[in-house]
């Protein structure tokens, strides 16, 4: 699978089936993971691979009452970080962009390999840190929802996501994000 396709293919589905979680797969999500970019190569970003069932439960009561459908998730993928792990350059902090990267770099090949990595951030921090034993220095930036995506539509999800489920969700066009050469031209 090429980049482009990865991409274009890469979907946040909710609808999810069980699927068998090893670490050969975790260590794959972890290595394509390892590879982003970050400042000086600073590599900020940790993540938690939850597949454990009673492990996974304890995350799961940490879920808005949105997520309910990630109860579905056969794997939940904590990521954290801190400030002082990355560049802090006057008063940009890029821990957040560099883990972003190695997000995005791990939900890419999750989905060249047929999987689901959902980001969310509906869940509550500090139940997710003690289900985990994360430091308190550590932010839980997002949980990624883990799985393989099931053909039937969940009855449990609202009409919204439900119409999510069969078709991509409407992207901005080009003139809402971008500009050639200044701000607003």
């Amino acid at each position: 699978m090429d980049v482009s396709k990865a991409i274009k293919e890469r979907r946040a589905y909710r609808s999810l089936k069980e699927t068998n979680i090893d670490e050969g797969l975790i260590k794959d999500l972890a290595e394509h993971a390892s590879l982003a970019p970050s400042c000086f190569n600073n590599q900020p970003w940790k993540f938690i691979f939850v597949y454990e069932t009673k492990v996974l439960n304890e995350v799961k009561r940490a879920l808005s009452k949105g997520n309910k459908w990630a109860y579905n998730a056969s794997m939940i993928i904590a990521v954290i970080s801190k400030e002082e792990d990355d560049c802090v350059i006057g008063n940009r902090k890029y821990y957040l962009f560099d883990t972003g990267m190695a997000v995005f770099s791990l939900i890419l090949r999750a989905t060249e390999l047929g999987y689901v990595a959902h980001p969310i951030a509906g869940y509550n921090p500090q139940k997710v840190k003690d289900a985990l034993d994360i430091p308190d220095d550590m932010e839980v930036i997002a949980l990624l929802i883990f799985g393989q995506h099931k053909e039937e539509i969940d009855d449990l999800l609202p009409e919204k996501q439900k119409e999510a489920e069969i078709r991509r969700p409407k992207r901005k066009p080009f003139e809402e994000f971008s500009f050639i050469n200044k701000y607003g031209l």
